[in-house]
């Protein structure tokens, strides 16, 4: 995996894109740590570390704790990958959209963009006002709140920074995309979550030095633990490649096509959307329950409390539901067939059309329902090492999918750069080659 990226230091443009993307994290990481004016942050950073079990602690994980520490990053990057998700969704149901996305080529591309970006600015101006909102009736020991002076003006004030900080954040990803290496947004959730790596790993040795662990039992947890993340690396690279043939055609006095192929479907086609949404859902009530002391609402939050049989049952449900939800917004097999149809393309003993779409929809539905269950082992990991080991597992089963998919996908960017850098390299020495030929004289 990462045989192609040993010459990453001897290619100055690939350094200067990588010195580019670190300095990117830095003003990132720095923004984290500037608090928004008017919250007691040592309060709000004690409520997030008790409640690290609702959805407030997911949303901490992906804003990279400036959550908890209700900085000008408060919020993160999750409004603009929920307006993602929003368009992506309606690409299905509009048709102005659908046809945007499948005909509209790189212009298309760049609208449906567009529209991300100002669906993400009202709901940036949305979720801020709320969370102001929320922070003034928060109330944690006596009559002291989270809020020094609350009031319309607070809100307004709130609502305009986080909504500034989202979209600075937003910039900074595609800035890193267009400027650095690997996708931008990718690797800013990525720099978020791995940036208490240093502090659990701390914890660890603590936890060892005064006797709580044992050495044995934390030996076997990380051997087993390099096991897991092997494991995620194999099944996010594996695929079920259907072969297709294509037959030749004559093109003027050209004989086009006459190759065979393969079309590649992923164990895990659907991502880390599945897991983010079916935590959001199950982490709801118990998000509620602690703003509301309705009985019926904290009895919901009791029985989806974190690692009981009844949330590992839900979790495990939603997760698979939504691996197909997805990936059939994601994957269209009757459009793949007739793209395959139109360019003369077929699958050895298929006929081309509906039954090459049916095929492909079977073999997809198999997929999914393995990748499905992958998932949901991954996730259940955390709460089963809790359990027997007694010992808290930083890398959540989202977080560990998203640390291993944004880090493939970048180191497999780098050696497509490197790749490609090297076919420039051969074209431009034949070229000059080319140029150095005298012609010969006539005697």
């Amino acid at each position: 995996m990462l045989g192609g990226t040993g010459n990453a230091g001897q290619s100055a443009d690939l350094r200067n894109r990588l010195l580019y993307v670190l300095f990117i994290l830095a003003v990132y990481r720095l923004g984290a740590h500037i608090p928004t004016p008017g919250v007691d942050t040592a309060a709000l950073a004690e409520f997030f570390r008790s409640n690290a079990n609702t959805l407030l602690g997911l949303f901490d994980m992906f804003s990279g704790r400036a959550l908890s520490q209700f900085s000008i990053f408060a919020m993160g990057i999750m409004p603009y990958i929920s307006a993602s998700i929003i368009v992506e969704l309606l690409t299905v149901v509009v048709p102005h959209l659908g046809r945007l996305k499948k005909e509209g080529g790189q212009s298309g591309r760049r609208k449906l963009t567009q529209y991300s970006r100002y669906l993400t600015v009202a709901l940036s101006l949305f979720q801020g006002y709320m969370l102001a909102v929320g922070l003034e009736r928060m109330q944690f020991t006596g009559t002291s709140g989270a809020v020094l002076e609350p009031g319309l003006q607070f809100r307004l004030m709130t609502m305009v920074t986080l909504a500034a900080g989202t979209c600075f954040i937003m910039w900074l990803g595609e800035q890193i995309t267009e400027r650095g290496i690997g996708n931008g947004i990718s690797i800013i959730i990525f720099a978020g979550i791995v940036d208490g790596l240093p502090s659990a790993i701390k914890g660890v040795f603590e936890s060892v030095s005064s006797g709580d662990q044992t050495i044995i039992k934390m030996a076997v947890l990380v051997a087993g633990m390099l096991l897991i993340v092997g494991g995620v690396v194999f099944c996010e690279r594996a695929q079920r490649r259907i072969p297709v043939n294509y037959s030749q055609r004559v093109v003027g006095n050209k004989i086009m096509g006459g190759r065979s192929t393969h079309l590649p479907l992923k164990l895990n086609p659907a991502g880390v959307i599945p897991p983010i949404f079916a935590s959001s859902l199950i982490m709801f009530p118990a998000t509620i329950g602690q703003f509301t002391d309705n009985p019926t609402i904290l009895r919901m939050s009791e029985w989806v409390n974190s690692g009981s049989v009844l949330y590992n049952v839900l979790y495990v449900a939603l997760i698979i539901f939504f691996c197909y939800f997805y990936t059939g917004v994601q994957f269209n097999p009757a459009d793949v067939a007739e793209n395959m149809q139109k360019h003369s393309g077929f699958v050895p003993g298929i006929r081309p059309g509906a039954r090459t779409a049916e095929y492909i929809d079977r073999v997809l539905t198999r997929i999914t329902l393995w990748g499905a269950l992958y998932v949901s082992v991954i996730c259940l990991l955390p709460s089963i090492v809790y359990r027997y080991f007694d010992v808290q597992f930083y890398f959540g089963g989202t977080a560990l999918l998203i640390v291993v998919g944004v880090a493939l996908d970048t180191i497999g960017q780098i050696q497509s750069y490197l790749l490609n850098q090297q076919y420039d390299g051969f074209l431009k020495k034949g070229m000059s080659g080319i140029g150095r030929i005298q012609p010969r004289r006539r005697m």
